[in-house]
């Protein structure tokens, strides 16, 4: 398979991870200026595609909507970013859905630990019932959740100091994960010792030793350059993790009806396409990132997910979530309590 790089060859040439040219004619001033911003790497597919459907967004509405980028937190934490986007300072935000689920619980469903095996099953989730009960919670919250999750990609386990093959490599491990409950309680009911760590301080953590490792999808590892602190990556696949891309009601249906359907089907299409790019990334990486240093390691995770059941991680997230929502996940997963 072709070598695919960081930049513009991931995405088939096109230059979107360049950035894309100016249009050529100039346009009145836009009417709505607005902001979207995300935690990830400027040349992560997230962006790259956003700044694509940016561009189509301007010339689809003549110039009246201009979606600016901003990404690698460049304006804060996820946390402030959702404290911007419920007070309409930032109109829209892509976040994990576990990130979001401290004003959206159940937001978080998607991310249980090893619920998912594939892709076939995350999709007809989130494309599905479990998706559309999701977009109603949000709602129900003030924010406008758009249709299609962007893909941020199952995820793995990393290290510096040791091998991660099976639940009892996790005793004591010091691992980095995002500020979220489901995070910490998964990784605590593994018998690790998790600390919450904002994405943009990870690699000095990992640095200074703050902590041993770390769980991310391959792209955010290869883009955040994680390989370059870690020696191991255990592939665990213990979480799939995608992104809500969401929107300030007020500032959204502060567009016209046309201008608004413009946008959702645009960003909508963004997503299947960076779904794709994602997929792309994941064929490819392994390579890429042996290339760099990481030592890849086999895990079987059913050993893992025996010992979620053992420890009562699934009794427990199942009460707080109710029997509809979980239902509705266990309907693609398959049964898990």
């Amino acid at each position: 398979m072709r070598k695919l790089s960081r930049r513009g060859v991931l995405l088939g040439g096109t230059g979107l991870a360049l950035g894309l040219a100016s249009p050529s004619v100039l346009r009145a001033e836009p009417q709505f200026k607005m902001k979207f911003a995300n935690i990830m790497p400027a040349d992560h597919p997230l962006n790259a595609r956003m700044r694509e459907a940016s561009e189509k967004i301007l010339k689809g509405t003549d110039g009246r909507v201009d979606i600016q980028v901003f990404p690698n937190s460049q304006l804060g934490t996820d946390a402030d970013m959702l404290s911007q986007l419920r007070s309409g300072a930032l109109e829209f935000f892509a976040s994990s859905g576990l990130i979001v689920a401290t004003l959206v619980p159940v937001a978080a469903i998607t991310g249980i630990g090893f619920a998912f095996s594939d892709y076939t099953q995350v999709w007809n989730a989130v494309d599905g019932s479990l998706g559309k009960h999701i977009v109603a919670s949000f709602a129900k919250a003030n924010i406008v959740a758009f249709d299609k999750m962007w893909d941020n990609g199952f995820r793995q386990t990393t290290s510096a100091r040791s091998v991660i093959k099976t639940p009892d490599d996790l005793k004591g491990f010091k691992i980095r994960v995002p500020p979220s409950p489901l995070w910490t309680s998964l990784f605590k009911s593994l018998g690790a010792s998790p600390t919450s760590i904002p994405w943009g301080e990870t690699y000095s953590a990992l640095q200074t030793k703050v902590a041993d490792g770390l769980e991310n999808p391959l792209a955010g590892i290869y883009f955040a350059k994680m390989y370059e602190v870690q020696k191991y990556l255990s592939e665990t696949n213990h979480m799939w993790d995608g992104f809500w891309f969401l929107a300030n009601r007020r500032a959204f249906e502060g567009l016209s009806a046309t201008d608004r359907d413009l946008v959702i089907a645009t960003v909508n299409d963004a997503a299947v396409k960076q779904r794709a790019d994602v997929a792309a990334l994941n064929s490819s990486l392994q390579g890429e990132l042996t290339a760099k240093g990481l030592e890849f390691v086999k895990v079987d995770s059913s050993a893992f997910r025996a010992k979620l059941q053992q420890s009562g991680f699934y009794g427990e997230w199942k009460s707080k979530y109710g029997e509809e929502a979980w239902s509705l996940l266990e309907a693609t997963s398959g049964k898990l309590s």
